[in-house]
């Protein structure tokens, strides 16, 4: 490998925790609490959250031994290729660039909604109806011109991506931590009835709503070729990441469901906004600042993703197991441009689907999310029997106990959304981006290795991991 075609070993502790932190948090607590507190209940949807955590946690764990140990662009993908071999490292990690791609779509169309609360009334234009919702061209414009200037962001470089996204994160911390202080202090514990809603089924139905909320965690090991930190710290701040994002979430839900009544949950457009505003006297300029927060919550998951994404598709082109040129690292930026520029056609195309695609692709990336968190859990346990003297920087004590814990857990939650469940996936259009995603994979990997060989494709991951090792 020549010199230009190299990652930039850019990234510190700052930028690290930026980039991990900010992708996890997004918009989804700015959009979705009140949903989550009308499903569950006020304590149900903190114990999905605890739930879901805990999971995360779990899998994080076999995360940050393999992240550590394995530091190299693709994660998922040399991870499972070292446990599993070829085809179990594609579906691996072309599952979590689902998960990854449905994020960045979701940013696309979350964007135009929370300027309907900034600006009333600016969605104008009707263009078409999709799910029983209007489509307007203001509306998807929105969504349309943003997706196109933070794929520029990103086209630009990740030390560029990352110092926008430090500033972004700080800017949602200040926002959230307004909206947790002022909606504990302000509200009251009977605002919090009913603890509990719809029983079980309401609970699951939050729980797999869970994944998507904590993705990004997993951007660390994506981008690992990029952090200029020791092998062990990748680990520690990648654990560290979670665990302020379950806090970050159970503590918004706790605030908001202290200060507006159930009535006013239902109500609500924003719930998280209009309980800020609420905290501080029905001062509809806090509720701005919160949606202002919100907006860098966007931005920051909308950037990470791009990165995580990319990389993924980098990692898979350089081994030829999709077409090469998606491989290519730009000569001025070192970005994979191409790959940047693959994932900004979907985030583009995705605000002309409407509202409604919000939860098709928190639950049909979920599901992708999940698998490859099910597989990483698998490789752990399979390194720890088939490499027991591979150099582990952030080793787990314990054995093989964790990686099963987060197998059982990851499979657990996979179930869920399976038809027949309470939580299943809605048909027809979850399951055909599932399908869509699937079939365009299996082609794209039958003709990357008709073209280039089993062989490169064997032949490349072993100097890489050998690199590393």
């Amino acid at each position: 490998m020549n010199d230009d075609q190299k990652l930039l070993k850019i990234l510190g502790n700052k930028d690290v925790l930026a980039l991990a932190f900010g992708a996890m948090i997004g918009w989804g607590w700015v959009v979705t609490t009140g949903l989550w507190i009308t499903e569950a209940g006020s304590l149900g949807a903190i114990l999905a959250f605890a739930i879901g955590g805990t999971l995360v946690v779990f899998v994080g764990l076999t995360y940050a031994e393999l992240a550590s140990a394995l530091p190299l662009a693709g994660g998922e993908h040399v991870y499972s290729y070292k446990a599993m071999g070829r085809a179990a490292s594609f579906i691996t990690t072309w599952a979590i660039i689902l998960g990854y791609v449905s994020v960045v779509a979701f940013e696309a169309v979350a964007l135009p909604t929370v300027f309907e609360y900034l600006i009333p009334g600016y969605s104008q234009g009707y263009l078409y109806t999709i799910a029983e919702w209007d489509v307007t061209a203001t509306w998807a414009g929105v969504g349309i011109v943003g997706s196109l200037i933070i794929t520029w962001v990103n086209y630009r470089g990740i030390k560029f991506s990352t110092s926008i996204m430090f500033i972004l994160t700080l800017l949602i911390i200040i926002a959230g931590l307004l909206l947790i202080t002022g909606s504990s202090v302000g509200g009251n514990a009977q605002n919090m009835q009913p603890l509990f809603e719809k029983g079980i089924a309401g609970l699951l139905t939050v729980i797999i709503m869970t994944p998507f909320m904590f993705v990004g965690f997993d951007v660390i090991p994506q981008a690992a070729e990029e952090i200029n930190l020791p092998q062990k710290r990748i680990g520690q701040l990648l654990i560290f990441s979670v665990l302020l994002a379950v806090v970050w979430y159970i503590a918004v839900i706790f605030g908001v469901s202290r200060i507006l009544t159930p009535a006013e949950i239902g109500e609500s457009n924003l719930v998280t906004a209009d309980a800020m505003a609420k905290a501080f006297g029905d001062s509809q300029m806090m509720g701005n600042i919160l949606v202002l927060g919100g907006i860098g919550g966007i931005l920051t998951s909308w950037i990470g993703f791009y990165v995580g994404g990319s990389r993924a598709i980098y990692a898979l082109a350089k081994a030829g197991m999709l077409p090469k040129a998606l491989g290519e690292l730009h000569p001025k930026y070192k970005t994979p441009h191409k790959a940047i520029l693959l994932i900004g056609f979907f985030s583009t195309i995705a605000p002309l689907l409407g509202r409604p695609a919000l939860v098709w692709l928190v639950d049909a990336g979920g599901l992708g999310l999940v698998i490859a968190w099910l597989m990483v859990a698998i490789s752990f346990i399979i390194l720890r029997k088939k490499a027991p003297d591979m150099k582990r920087p952030f080793k787990l004590g314990g054995g093989t106990t964790i990686g099963w814990i987060a197998v059982v857990m990851a499979a657990g939650i996979s179930v869920l959304y399976m038809p027949g469940m309470p939580s299943a996936l809605v048909w027809p259009y979850e399951w055909v981006i599932v399908g869509f995603w699937i079939v365009l994979g299996f082609i794209l990997y039958k003709i990357s290795m008709a073209k280039y060989g089993k062989e490169y494709a064997d032949d490349h991951m072993k100097k890489e991991i050998d690199r590393v090792a």
